[in-house]
């Protein structure tokens, strides 16, 4: 029987011998047998709703069937002896072993691969414990931890890279600097080459140079270097001289002076020259040997390796440079050499600083009196000018310094 309005559906179960109306969608027992209730359900005309989510919003446990809204529903999951109360959009997991928490970090949907770093969000046993992983280790399941570590350079890339740092450690003249972006590089057993191209560096520019590159390696020595990759350096040095001397020629006696300060400052063994003694074939390397056991068989000869590179330089202490200049004005005096007293000005290696030797020989000229003194220090003057050894600025510094 059918109408415009509704539908209604009428049967008999000749086995219960009760009448079940369908009616709407919904059932009905004429006698209101309770005991029939539940297998009527299964006889019944099941439909899918469009929204399920409807019929989870006020629902009633009534035994093991749910009433919704009046209705009766078997449609429903339990998880956990619980019913679900997670709409159907909801972004939730409803597997029952989450935490509630939203899927994909609450991007998820069809057609999505959610929120960017939401893989990082699982959990790590979740992680480890997926066989499927294809970094998943049988053998070992334990906590990962990962160090980073640097290639070992290259000899190419030691060029590269370590050639700078000392071309800048020249202008600067900062060891600490150095060692840093040093300890930052995978050396390896490249630590002796290291070595070799800081002196073969030094050994083209000024005593001043020189000297830093001394002060560098003893600075180096403990943290960077060892004792071995210093001597090995040094060897490599020797055996290399020949092609060194082509580009310097002193390259023997400069690699002396290095030998000798680096015995000095306790990088060496004192036995590293002794060691080479009848041992060596080479006329530079040679030299350069007998160079440095001249000048630590010298009395006192560890003192005053101090100033193997001379006595310039603007590292030095202010009070050493006025000191020094003081004593070569005086020496300039007694000799009249102007050509040896500007050669001693130059190796001074302080033009920022040549002021100061105008203040100085201007207060002896006064103090002494003697007009003999004057006439020597207005040639020195004039040769100085002359030459542009003392700029005019410099110059000019120097007697307002007597004025004021």
């Amino acid at each position: 029987m059918a109408s415009d309005t509704h539908s209604c559906v009428k049967f008999a179960d000749d086995e219960l011998g009760s009448n079940i109306v369908i009616q709407n969608g919904s059932s009905q027992i004429e006698n209101n047998n309770p005991s029939l209730l539940e297998e009527a359900l299964d006889n019944r005309l099941k439909r899918k709703a469009k929204r399920p989510s409807t019929f989870l919003a006020n629902e009633e446990n009534v035994g093991n069937v749910v009433k919704v809204n009046g209705t009766h529903s078997r449609n429903i999951v339990k998880v956990n002896g619980s019913h679900s109360r997670y709409t159907k959009n909801s972004r939730r997991s409803r597997n029952g072993f989450g935490r509630g928490l939203p899927k994909k970090g609450g991007a998820g949907g069809k057609g999505t691969w959610g929120k960017p770093g939401s893989e990082l969000m699982m959990e790590h046993d979740e992680i480890i414990s997926d066989v499927c992983d294809p970094n998943y280790d049988f053998e070992n399941q334990d906590d990962c931890e990962f160090e980073a570590i640097a290639p070992e350079l290259t000899p190419e890339d030691l060029e590269k890279t370590v050639d700078p740092v000392i071309h800048e450690y020249f202008e600067h003249g900062d060891t600490q600097e150095v060692i840093v972006c040093l300890e930052e590089l995978n050396l390896g057993k490249l630590r002796p080459q290291l070595v070799a191209m800081a002196v073969s560096l030094a050994m083209e520019r000024k005593p001043s140079h020189c000297e830093m590159t001394s002060v560098l390696l003893s600075d180096m020595y403990g943290q960077i270097l060892l004792q071995e990759d210093i001597a090995t350096g040094f060897d490599q040095l020797l055996i290399n001289l020949p092609d060194l001397v082509l580009d310097t020629p002193d390259a023997a006696t400069v690699l002396g002076n290095f030998i000798a300060r680096a015995i000095a400052d306790d990088c060496l063994p004192p036995k590293f020259v002794h060691n080479y003694k009848g041992k060596v074939e080479c006329e530079h390397a040679r030299a350069a040997l007998e160079h440095a056991d001249a000048l630590l068989s010298m009395k006192h000869g560890l003192v005053r390796l101090d100033n193997v590179w001379g006595v310039g330089g603007g590292m030095r202490p202010v009070k050493y440079l006025i000191n020094q200049m003081h004593l070569l004005l005086k020496e300039y005096l007694c000799s009249g050499d102007s050509v040896e007293a500007c050669r001693c000005i130059q190796e001074l290696e302080v033009p920022h600083f040549h002021h100061e030797l105008v203040y100085e020989a201007l207060i002896m000229v006064i103090e002494d009196i003697r007009e003999s003194s004057m006439d020597l220090m207005c040639s020195l003057f004039k040769v100085l000018a002359s030459s542009v050894i003392v700029t005019p600025d410099q110059m000019t510094r120097g007697t307002q310094t007597i004025c004021f």
